[in-house]
């Protein structure tokens, strides 16, 4: 219901300013798919405002679909449900293009589950506008300062290393650096889900981030990338905690640390992990370092034991607030 209100939502604002004149939404973006794990991504940049909101779609085990310049949206929800129905990206975009009176001012890419690929970029589409597909990706833009923006995107994605947000940010970075979007630079954002559907909605998402208005969108969403990972490793350490499994409780707990180490709740939480598992000694150093970082959660403390997630117990209590 969620995605249906929010589908009708858009096409009711773009049909809004297609009614007002719409501007085009000047954006350089790559669609693919992971062919290790089957993951399917898009990310985007643009000089527009929430760029995301529009241009980047993507369903677990179906396909991803990215639509921009003069947007027309459908062609997000209408392209995966076409590619769930078993058309090829290929097929599943010519079916779209051929019903729409506006191609020619359209820029769209596809991949599906397969590693088909397809890219249209309408002959009005302002320039520098361009795409180039390779294999299990596209990259397409348009408005750009440069006509060598796609190609620049191409050959980041093929030669960095990483896992696919890796890759595709490597494919942002080469764009921007390339001169990127004629008119500047202002929201970002990546969607990824996973190769195979567990027939629960938001838990085929991986990774799905938005940078709304940023002067330097890329590089923020590069940071969120990092903290989201930090938080993936701290779901996992919980995930290990509830199995009894310290060890690996703990090596996920300090991997999350590692890629967000400004923040002192995530060394909080191994601290209070390790006074659970009864290494208190462990602990008290982390504790310090924490409390010296952010006074506040050493408040926080006494509130946990109520709630199960400290022990009962009035020495350790008292070492650890006496810090």
């Amino acid at each position: 219901m969620r995605i249906h209100i929010l589908i009708s939502i858009l096409l009711i604002t773009v049909n809004i300013m297609s009614a007002q004149g719409i501007r085009p939404v000047n954006t350089y973006s790559i669609v693919a798919l992971d062919e290790e794990t089957g993951e399917l991504g898009v990310a985007v940049q643009s000089h527009w405002f929430s760029v995301g909101s529009l241009v980047t779609w993507a369903q677990a085990g179906v396909g991803a679909v990215a639509t921009q310049s003069i947007v027309k949206v459908e062609y997000g929800p209408h392209g995966l449900e076409l590619m769930a129905q078993g058309l090829t990206a290929n097929e599943a975009l010519a079916k779209l293009i051929a019903k729409d009176e506006g191609a020619a001012v359209r820029q769209v890419g596809m991949v599906d589950a397969m590693g088909n690929v397809a890219s249209h970029t309408g002959e009005k589409c302002i320039a520098e506008a361009g795409f180039k597909i390779g294999k299990n990706y596209t990259v397409q833009a348009n408005i750009m300062e440069k006509a060598t923006v796609w190609d620049a995107m191409a050959h980041a994605f093929e030669n960095s290393s990483g896992d696919l947000a890796d890759r595709m940010l490597a494919a942002l970075e080469a764009a921007q650096a390339e001169g990127g979007d004629l008119r500047g630079k202002q929201s970002a954002a990546i969607l990824i889900v996973s190769g195979k559907p567990t027939g629960v909605e938001w838990k085929d998402i991986k990774m799905e981030l938005r940078i709304e208005d940023h002067p330097e969108p890329i590089q923020e969403l590069k940071r969120l990338i990092r903290v989201h990972r930090a938080y993936e490793h701290a779901n996992q350490g919980d995930h290990y905690l509830e199995l009894g499994e310290m060890d690996k409780a703990l090596a996920e707990y300090k991997l999350s640390a590692k890629y967000y180490p400004e923040n002192p709740e995530l060394p909080f939480w191994t601290a209070v992990t390790l006074v659970t598992a009864g290494n208190l000694d462990m602990a008290l150093p982390i504790f310090e370092d924490v409390f010296s970082r952010s006074p506040k959660l050493k408040e926080l403390i006494p509130r946990l034991i109520p709630s199960g997630f400290f022990p009962d117990d009035n020495e350790i209590l008292q070492r650890v607030m006496n810090l």
